[in-house]
């Protein structure tokens, strides 16, 4: 089983490209998805290791326990009606967890928000926004940017 590293830690092309920098805790990387449509985080840990069961027991639970106070934000923030996680890595192999926020009204459902060509870009002042309502559950895990 291959432990935590974040020595040579980069972020893999596709999620720089497609997110906004929120954060960042000693264990992982917070990002925007870039796709105002559906609030969507997502966690990267801080490793080289590509599956969530590869990582060592105390930094899996420090990344779970990031996932949960990511679910836990959302819910108080935004009150969406279900929460959806997942990691997937079929296009992006670098371990990453997907945290939306969904909506029975949202373009996408009930279906999965990847894959789909809608896509509106946020502006910086819904980035700062939703900054602001997350920042008191997120801020004591999380530095934000």
């Amino acid at each position: 089983m291959r432990q935590h590293s974040s020595s040579g830690f980069e972020l893999h092309p596709r999620l720089k490209a497609d997110t906004w920098s929120m954060g960042e805790s000693p264990s992982s990387l917070l990002l925007l998805m870039n796709n105002a449509l559906a609030p969507w985080l997502i966690l990267v840990p801080k490793t080289d290791v590509h599956e969530l069961h590869h990582l060592s027991p105390g930094f899996r639970q420090d990344v779970r326990e990031e996932v949960d106070l990511l679910c836990a934000a959302l819910e108080r923030a935004l009150r969406p009606h279900k929460l959806n996680v997942a990691t997937l890595g079929n296009l992006v192999p670098q371990l990453h967890i997907h945290v939306v926020a969904r909506y029975s009204n949202d373009v996408f459902w009930p279906g999965p928000v990847w894959g789909h060509q809608e896509r509106r870009h946020y502006q910086a002042e819904e980035i700062e926004r939703l900054r602001e309502r997350l920042h008191g559950d997120l801020s004591e895990r999380f530095e934000l940017l």
